[in-house]
Parts: C-alpha cells; sequence; structure tokens
C-alpha cells in the first residue's frame, strides 16, 4: 500500500473525511460525517465522461485536469483557508483513483498529512454491506413494542438522553413509519445512505450494553430496514410501552401539526386505505378532518386501523413481546418520559 492510501478500518483517526466525487455522487450515499468538496461537479462530471467515451481518454483528461485545477483551487481560497498545519483530512472518491488523488497531491504539495482512502468510496460501500451482515449478530437488542401513540419515539429520545444506547431507525429513516408518516419539507435519504448511516450507528455500540430500538416492520416509508438487523431484532428480547386513549390522541395530535394545519393534505393519504377499509368509513374519517374534529377522528382511526394491524404484526413478528414487561405512560410530560427511561434502563442493566 501507498504510505498516502488509508483502509476503511481508519477513517475514524481524521480532522475531516471528504469526499471529492460530485454532488449527485455525494447525495446519492457518503461516508457518515463526510462534507463534500467535489474537484468536478455534476455537468462536469458528465462532460468529462462524454469526452472519455466518445473521443479518447487524453482529450478527457486534458480537459479533466482543467477543471479539476479550478475547483481545488477553489476549495483551497475557501474551506482549506483556515485550516492550520497540522490538519490533516482523509479524501476519497469514487475508487480511489484519479479525483481523490489529484486533491491528495496538492494538498501534500502544500504541506498537509491528507491521505487517500484505498479502494475508495467502492470499498467503503463494500465493506457497509459485509458488516451489516455481522454487526447485529453482536449486540444485545432490547425492541420497544407499543401501538402507534403509545410515545415510542419520544421515548427512545428519552433513553438516549439517559445515556442509553439507542438506534432510532424512523429518525435515520426521515419518517414515522406509518402510511401518515411522511415528514414534510423532509424527503427521505436514498437507500444506501440509509445503511450507510445504520452501519455508522451498530459499529459505534458497546456490545456489552443493551441497545434499544423501535419494533419497526421490515419497510420504513420507501426504505427497506437492512435483513439481517431485522431478522435479529425479531429474536429480541422486548419491552411494552402503553398509554390511555387519552394520551396517545394527545400525542398524535402533537407530532401531526402539518395534518392539522392541511386536512386536505392528510385526506389525500386517507384515499389510500379505501381498498383495505372500505370507501365508506375512510369517508367518514375524512369528514372530520375537514370539519376539524381531530379527538374523534384519531380515536377512529386507532381502533379501525393502526391498533388491530399493530397487534397482528406485533403477534406474527415479535413472539417475545408478550412476555416483556409492560411500561405506562401516564402524561406527555417530559419527567414522566425520563422517569420511564430510568426504570427501563434498570430492567435491562
Amino acid at each position: 500500500m501507498s504510505h498516502t492510501l488509508v483502509s476503511v478500518e481508519g477513517i475514524n483517526r481524521f480532522d475531516a473525511i471528504i469526499d471529492a466525487r460530485s454532488p449527485a455522487e455525494f447525495a446519492e450515499d457518503h461516508i457518515p460525517g463526510a462534507i463534500n468538496l467535489p474537484v468536478l461537479n455534476n455537468d462536469e462530471r458528465a462532460r468529462v465522461g462524454t469526452l472519455y467515451k466518445q473521443e479518447s481518454p487524453f482529450a478527457a483528461k486534458k480537459i479533466g485536469a482543467a477543471l479539476v485545477a479550478r475547483n481545488v483551487a477553489h476549495h483551497l481560497e475557501t474551506h482549506f483557508l483556515e485550516q492550520d498545519k497540522g490538519y490533516r483530512p482523509l479524501v476519497y472518491c469514487w475508487r480511489g483513483g484519479n479525483r481523490s488523488g489529484a486533491m491528495v497531491t496538492i494538498l501534500r504539495a502544500v504541506g498537509w498529512q491528507a491521505l487517500q482512502l484505498e479502494g475508495g468510496y467502492k470499498a467503503f460501500r463494500k465493506q457497509v454491506m459485509a458488516e451489516l451482515e455481522i454487526l447485529p449478530d453482536t449486540l444485545r437488542f432490547v425492541v420497544v413494542c407499543g401501538p402507534t401513540g403509545s410515545g415510542k419515539s419520544r421515548f427512545l429520545h428519552a433513553l438516549h438522553t439517559s445515556g442509553a444506547q439507542v438506534l432510532d431507525l424512523e429518525d435515520l429513516a426521515a419518517h414515522k413509519g406509518s402510511l401518515l408518516g411522511a415528514l414534510p419539507d423532509t424527503p427521505q435519504p436514498n437507500q444506501k445512505l440509509f445503511e450507510s448511516h445504520i452501519w455508522h450507528a451498530l459499529r459505534r455500540f458497546d456490545p456489552a450494553r443493551p441497545v434499544f430500538v423501535e419494533s419497526e416492520s421490515k419497510k420504513i416509508g420507501c426504505l427497506h430496514t437492512p435483513g439481517r438487523l431485522i431478522e435479529r431484532m425479531r429474536r429480541s428480547e422486548c419491552l411494552r410501552l402503553e398509554a390511555d386513549p387519552a394520551v396517545r390522541i394527545a400525542l398524535l395530535k402533537d407530532e401531526y401539526p402539518h395534518f392539522l394545519a392541511q386536512p386536505e393534505s392528510l385526506n389525500r393519504q386517507l384515499t389510500l386505505l379505501i381498498d383495505l377499509r372500505g370507501r365508506e368509513r375512510v369517508e367518514h374519517w375524512q369528514s372530520l378532518a375537514l370539519a376539524g374534529d381531530w379527538d374523534a377522528l384519531v380515536s377512529l382511526l386507532l381502533a379501525e386501523h393502526y391498533d388491530p394491524a399493530y397487534h397482528r404484526s406485533l403477534g406474527n413478528n415479535y413472539p417475545q413481546a408478550a412476555q416483556g414487561p409492560l411500561l405506562r405512560l401516564n402524561d406527555t410530560a417530559p419527567e414522566t418520559l425520563s422517569a420511564l427511561a430510568t426504570a427501563a434502563i434498570g430492567l435491562f442493566s
């Protein structure tokens, strides 16, 4: 290995991880925590690629070198301008070739001890996929089960605040996990990026301590939970979180303010349930939304849609839930959630 190359295992030893690929490549997936300093933007990368195929590699390299030099110069005048001599970045591109190599050469010429990721993004992606098949079996998961509106997401946050290890898959997926779970103005990440964030979280957990995770299904919005992880979760011990109907209604109204402000948006989503729940029932729900009768609507949605689906899914997918300890959320106060988190940590220490 060249003295300027480092393997994926060593990525945590640097002041910064720099992704030299185009913004489009970066958006699809990247090493968690990396910053994007492209040496070719989207249009430039397409232009160089076209030259390479249609004219010659030499013609492409001539144009590419000029573009790379110009873009690296811009980064030197902006991002790198404030970095001191001890700054030590790791740079990667698609395969650890020309793009990251050019940036590393220039940075080292300046005096920074920049290194290049051996194999680039492709090597990183290969390792992510390999370790997602291994890491779940090295960890002890505690699955938090509970019907919709029982406060599972807030409970996970309270666990994290209390010092517990938490894998919040809905947070990583930018989705609440149901038909109505899309976040306003927040698109879900690409599947590859979702997997990279899960890998990043799993490899940082202490195997000697439990990892709390919600009882997710295989899909969260349009994203798929990695197969080995969901298999491991379904074999894991569980705890049950429950709340009275009034608490559940209050929580759901608080967590979905965008639907309360735009009932038409909610009703478009509810239309998708006609085949499953029947037109008459769905149209009744929609009339309640338009009338602003939110307590009645949420109560019916829980009783007629969410709770039956939850109990059916729980019995099929998380067989240990019935034997898990029960915690009850009596109100939505932060101190109540904190006390429940402390109790849960004690139960599984």
